[in-house]
């Protein structure tokens, strides 16, 4: 047989595997005796493999002489091996005892004299694994880490597609949720985890897991907490806790080990090599480090390891919520499209069938990791939920609020969106824009739900905390982690962390958390005080905000690391305002808006002149209008670019602020400010002819020629924002892109500070709120990947790529004809209090109704391995296993491996051969 197809590639890793020029022969010899690979069965070790590397720097000569007269596998009581070994008790005994220190031996009890006898295991499951179970010994030996990952590599590479359903007692073994097959009367007692721990009352211990330590030393870790998320049960609980790899727990304990790995999801998995009656260990696997769900993912055939069950979906209860997507470690899982399209169904594809199709390298998936974790299919899914920059599930909160479900409903749109209340008074709704149902009459209004569903929280006696989940068996994290700027990018990123288990810090150099949303926004949109009981949630979930604090001038990034602080989230917003480059703008009298809208926030009796002058096109220029009403101003006057169905500027907004006596100028741009005394005077603007070039770029034409001259005594520049960097960045490698903005990796936002990230304004330039806040998740993200030790930050990462069904190839038909539901207008008048109306619960029930259901998901069979995270994760009743593979619940010994093997090897070849014929 020919050697790996995908070889170690030992230049990428962090230490050298030691070679010895005059291999040992003892060495040579064992690791031939243990080793399942073929050839190097067949052909003998060698010093340059990993049979020989991986057990050299652990194993004497006088160790492997002892081992080399047992069998693998073949239990030994200590009189045997004395007899076996010609050593003394009081010589070989202590040496036994080093030999399963290091991971080299096993203990077993299950005898009738239940007398303690050692044993020889394999090298996976078995020595390999054992020798990755204590960080010491991995630090001391970091080769014990590429040998276990060889040894569920090269064993196996050509015989994947060969192992029939159960996985003949290879490797790990699948074993289902509880909860999703409780009610399945078809199960069989191996089927359940309570199985298995009556079985072992009493004897568990709780050990760390060797996949996590390993793949973190190879420079793939996943960043989860190692401890104790593999639970030894009868005779290797006792093992674990005399050879110090692990300590005792009980019932209680395990459980509550399974509910966090469930949550986090994690795949429990039992060890398959000792038959139906036996196993000796639970684990909680992550994928992105398992080397066992490895098998059946990068080769493609999940006969390896998956359970007897397989999900399924009720599409009518689906919402395309996307919570099973996000968590299905198979990667079986996608979203896609509930409504038929004019041609009938989407058919969705399946991952081709190993037992029908000829199978090799080229049908593996070598980056599973990362291919596991696309979204959805190429037709697409709903609109909504594409569209909007933090993928909330817009589907699955519609149907919530109109199940009543106000609670859960808010706590899905945080899975994605710290801000609710203040999304439902501000977001640009771009998930409207897209919505389907807007093809047939009018979009649904799915902010005004947004918002209704965050007021019930609003009002509530004790408001909706989510839970801290972390990837730990422990608390949670300790690792310090600072914040740079509270604003929506910055206290996302802190919301989920905290989520994640840590107790990030937030420095705010201005008085009261809420950056733009503050200072930002006027209260007539957005109050205060709702942005700030969001931000007592995120205060109650264990962040520390310290307000008043400038980093850069009161404190720096190098005085913060001094103090323990383990990565920066640089999250600063555009807080400055930019000129129009224009004679006279240094005048008394003129503004920028974000500094006028600043000063508004702090006292809203800013008095404002009589006469002003706001010049900008956008949202913000309308906000400095309507606010300089508010403030006495009895002509406000707006000048932009754009002509008015081209403005930046929301419709809406641009109609409220006519409502209030706002005169709007479209087509216009300043060539000179007049001044008399240093002070404002007027205005002088110059037709302009077009906004953007043929490349669709900004490069206005004006005719001089044609010009327009307004008194004024106050002007307010809404032209764009800039970063005020200050000397946060000083003494730090951090790069500026264009417009001063922070250069950083599009993916992780790392910048080339390894430990600053950035987010939000500062690395896209001026946004929205729910742009910044979807950068504030992918921060917390990369933070939590960088402060544990050797995680790599892209690994199995969801990218959140997502794709829009098409809406001109649906067949319409059922649907609700109600009229889209519009809240109470707000009261006339400028006052700074926020009047817009919202939504009756009568209103929400009608609303909801209209929503078309666009998205669902889709399982792929043949990729599912009947785990069941899946069903943990579904909030809706919409996904459930069933027992349709009861074959992979055969269990077998590993001695019998090739009884099993080769009658399906034999039908399989025939099914191969004559299978188009028959």
């Amino acid at each position: 047989m020919s050697e790996t197809h995908f070889p170690l590639d030992e230049s990428k890793l962090s230490f050298e595997i030691p070679r010895d020029e005059q291999p040992r022969e003892k060495i040579l010899k064992l690791g031939r005796k243990i080793t399942d690979r073929i050839p190097a069965k067949l052909k003998g070790v060698t010093g340059d493999d990993p049979e020989y590397w991986g057990l050299a720097g652990l194993v004497t000569d006088e160790m492997a002489d002892v081992a080399l007269k047992m069998e693998v596998r073949k239990p030994m009581t200590l009189p045997q091996l004395v007899k076996a070994t010609g050593k003394s008790v009081e010589e070989l005994e202590p040496l036994l005892y080093q030999m399963s220190y290091i991971g080299l031996l096993e203990y077993n009890w299950e005898n009738e004299r239940h007398e303690k006898q050692y044993v020889l295991p394999m090298f996976v499951p078995g020595s390999a694994e054992f020798f990755n179970m204590q960080k010491h010994q991995i630090e001391e030996h970091p080769e014990v880490t590429a040998f276990f990952e060889r040894m569920t590599f090269l064993p196996l590479e050509h015989i994947p597609a060969m192992v029939p359903p159960g996985g003949a007692g290879i490797g790990m073994h699948v074993i289902p949720v509880e909860k999703a097959i409780e009610t399945e009367n078809q199960s069989v007692d191996i089927e359940h985890i309570s199985h298995w721990l009556k079985k072992y009352d009493g004897k568990y211990a709780a050990s760390p897991c060797s996949c996590r330590m390993s793949r973190a030393k190879l420079g793939e870790g996943c960043g989860d907490d190692p401890e104790d998320w593999c639970i030894g049960v009868g005779d290797m609980a006792d093992y674990l806790v005399e050879t110090k790899k692990g300590h005792y727990v009980d019932y209680d304990e395990v459980l509550r080990i399974l509910k966090r790995a469930e949550d986090n999801g994690f795949v429990h998995q039992i060890t398959n090599i000792d038959g139906e009656n036996k196993i000796f260990a639970i684990c909680n696997c992550n994928v992105n480090v398992c080397n066992a769900l490895r098998l059946s993912q990068m080769f493609n055939t999940p006969n390896l390891g998956r359970s007897a069950y397989v999900a399924h979906v009720t599409t009518e209860n689906c919402v395309a919520c996307g919570r099973c997507v996000e968590f299905c470690p198979a990667g079986a899982v996608k979203l896609g499209q509930k409504l038929c399209t004019k041609d009938g169904p989407v058919e969705y594809p399946r991952m081709e069938d190993p037992a029908v199709t000829p199978w090799g390298p080229e049908k593996w998936t070598v980056d599973y990791r990362d291919k596991n974790r696309v979204n959805c299919h190429d037709t697409g899914t709903a609109p909504c939920k594409t569209a909007c920059p933090a993928h909330i599930a817009v589907q699955g909160y519609l149907k919530m609020a109109a199940q009543g479900r106000y609670t859960e409903a808010l706590a899905l749109i945080k899975k994605e969106n710290p801000f609710p209340a203040v999304c439902g008074r501000v977001c640009n709704r771009r998930c409207e824009d897209a919505c389907t149902r807007g093809n047939v009459d009018a979009a649904v209004a799915i902010d005004a739900v947004k918002k209704f569903i965050a007021q019930k929280d609003l009002d509530a006696a004790t408001r909706y905390i989510p839970p801290v989940v972390p990837a730990s068996t422990g608390e949670g994290f300790s690792e310090k982690i600072a914040i740079i700027g509270a604003g929506p990018a910055g206290l996302s990123c802190a919301f989920y962390l905290a989520e994640k288990g840590y107790k990030p810090t937030v420095f705010e150099k201005n008085a009261r958390p809420g950056g733009m949303l503050v200072y930002g926004i006027p209260s007539y949109k957005l109050e205060k005080d709702v942005v700030d009981a969001e931000i007592e949630v995120i205060r109650a979930m264990g962040v520390d905000i310290r307000c008043g604090v400038e980093v850069g001038k009161d404190v720096t990034l190098d005085q913060l690391r001094a103090e323990g602080y383990k990565a920066f989230y640089i999250a600063i917003g555009c807080q400055g305002g930019r000129k129009a480059g224009v004679p006279g703008e240094d005048a008394e009298g003129v503004f920028t808006a974000v500094d006028f809208l600043h000063a508004v926030a702090e006292n809203e009796h800013t008095p404002a002149a009589k006469r002003t002058v706001v010049i900008g096109g956008g949202n913000v220029a309308i906000d400095a209008a309507r606010s300089a009403r508010r403030c006495g101003a009895e002509e406000v006057s707006m000048f932009c670019l754009e002509a008015k169905d081209a403005m930046p500027a929301d419709p809406e907004e641009v109609a409220e602020a006519q409502a209030e006596q706002v005169q709007l100028h479209c087509g216009w741009g300043p060539k000179e400010i007049l001044t008399e005394n240093g002070k404002v005077t007027g205005v002088m603007f110059k037709r302009c002819l077009s906004v953007l070039n043929a490349e669709g770029r900004f490069a206005p034409v004006y005719n001089e020629a044609d010009t327009m001259t307004v008194a004024c005594e106050q002007i307010i520049l809404s032209i764009g924002q800039s970063i005020l960097w200050g000397n946060l960045l000083e003494g730090s490698k951090v790069e500026l892109a264009g417009g001063g903005r922070a250069a950083a990796d599009a993916l992780t936002y790392q910048t080339a500070q390894p430990d600053v990230f950035v987010g939000g304004d500062v690395y896209t330039g001026p946004g929205f709120a729910i742009e910044a806040i979807a950068a504030g998740k992918e921060g917390a993200v990369s933070i939590h990947r960088f402060v544990q030790p050797d995680t790599s930050l892209t690994i199995g990462r969801n990218r959140r790529d997502f794709i829009q069904l098409d809406k001109d190839n649906l067949f319409l038909t059922g649907y609700d004809s109600a009229a889209r539901q519009e809240a109470a207008a707000p009261a006339p008048g400028l006052s700074f209090r926020d009047t817009h109306g919202t939504l009756t619960e009568e209103q929400v029930k009608t609303e909801t109704a209209r929503c078309l259901g666009c998205g669902a998901s889709v399982v792929d069979p043949n990729k599912c391995i009947g785990c069941g995270i899946c069903t943990t994760k579904c909030e809706f009743d919409a996904i459930h296993l069933s027992r349709d593979l009861p074959e992979c619940s055969t269990m077998v010994r590993t001695e019998d491996k090739f009884k099993a093997i080769l009658p399906y090897m034999v039908k399989r070849g025939l099914r191969l051969k004559f299978g188009k014929k028959g």
